[in-house]
């Protein structure tokens, strides 16, 4: 672990347990007590995640709107001042560069959120795109993030103490809030599919805030929860991961991503790529016969191989064996399709995505 990079909870993670791993050149730990532990605490109660690798670029300057416009395949015309909006970035030939999140601070002033894997790789895309008055700045290093997630995640801020309005609204945010005595911007954006917040702090506020929720959740059943029950969590929730169903050869209009992509805005790098007839498209899959589908697997149908598995799991809400897959278009509306595990072909049925949804 001494090469890895390490956010500033890595002590809290050693102290608490962590088994700690190696992921895109951070150490950061895959679970605590064990996976289905921590995914059934943030269903059922609430969970507190480290999630300060993701990366944080500023933008500001009186053409940031612009160049924003142009980066992102989502509109932000319409986007005030603590909103949110999530969006793919493509290359021109609609790969994708990564998939971000947009929080409106001022005007002329922007927060990029990204993943931890492509920040370098981000920032340089940004940087070579920029024109007019936009000055971009990479903060990754001051923030720490971090992540309350359940049904109970309310609960456990009244109890740490809170000054402020907090935002309620999905992807919206606010800025200048106390939490526990620590400045935060908390937002309201999830990647669990379950209700909660993101914490934003100063990185040296991190620790000191991870252990006042830990100590304010206690009585609510809380658990430090690791990069497993992250996984599992998302994929419950149908949510796309970079580097499994979006990646450089991967359009966000094959990822399913239609929502965020608005090809009658005006041009955005990628747009025109986009316009095209998509060849490939993710759907879900559950197993029929006995076995576990995992990336990479291949997904047959009509004697040939018409797509592969970008993220599959047992999934400990549900019973059973769900993959999501990237298949050919053609393909879309059958139901029955073979996934071929360990040399064997086994049956499988098309399901919807998400795979599991938070009751109301």
């Amino acid at each position: 672990m001494e090469n890895l990079k390490k956010t500033p909870l890595y002590e809290t993670h050693i102290a608490l347990g962590g088994r700690m791993v190696d992921f895109g050149g951070w150490a950061l730990p895959v679970q605590y007590s064990s996976i289905v532990e921590e995914h059934k605490a943030v269903r059922e109660r609430v969970g507190l995640f480290d999630v300060s690798h993701m990366g944080e670029v500023m933008v500001e300057g009186k053409d940031a709107f612009e160049f924003i416009q142009r980066l992102v395949t989502n509109d932000i015309t319409s986007m005030t001042p603590g909103r949110v909006r999530y969006s793919p970035v493509c290359y021109e030939d609609g790969g994708t560069v990564d998939d971000i999140l947009v929080y409106k601070i001022e005007d002329d002033r922007y927060l990029l959120v990204i993943n931890a894997g492509n920040t370098d790789k981000d920032y340089e895309w940004f940087a070579a795109h920029t024109f007019g008055d936009v000055r971009l700045e990479n903060q990754s290093k001051g923030w720490a993030q971090l992540a309350l997630q359940g049904p109970l995640f309310n609960e456990v801020l009244t109890a740490a103490g809170v000054e402020g309005t907090l935002p309620t609204k999905n992807y919206t945010f606010a800025e200048s809030i106390k939490v526990a005595g620590v400045d935060c911007l908390v937002s309201v954006t999830g990647y669990t599919g379950e209700d909660g917040v993101e914490l934003y702090c100063k990185a040296e506020d991190g620790a000191r805030l991870h252990a006042s929720l830990m100590a304010a959740g206690k009585e609510y059943g809380i658990l430090p929860c690791g990069l497993g029950a992250r996984d599992t969590l998302r994929f419950e929730a149908g949510m796309p991961l970079y580097g499994h169903e979006l990646e450089r050869d991967i359009t966000p209009v094959e990822a399913g991503l239609g929502f965020a992509i608005k090809l009658k805005k005006e041009n955005f790098i990628g747009l025109e790529a986009l316009k095209a007839p998509k060849k490939r498209t993710r759907i879900g899959l559950r197993l029929v016969d006995k076995g576990i589908m995992r990336e990479h697997a291949e997904v047959w149908a009509d004697g040939r191989q018409i797509g592969h598995v970008t993220s599959g799991m047992p999934v400990p809400t549900l019973t059973g064996s769900y993959a999501m897959a990237l298949i050919d278009v053609e393909y879309e509306n059958c139901a029955e399709f073979t996934v071929v595990i360990r040399g064997r072909q086994l049956k499988a049925e098309q399901v919807a995505i998400p795979f599991y949804k938070k009751s109301k």
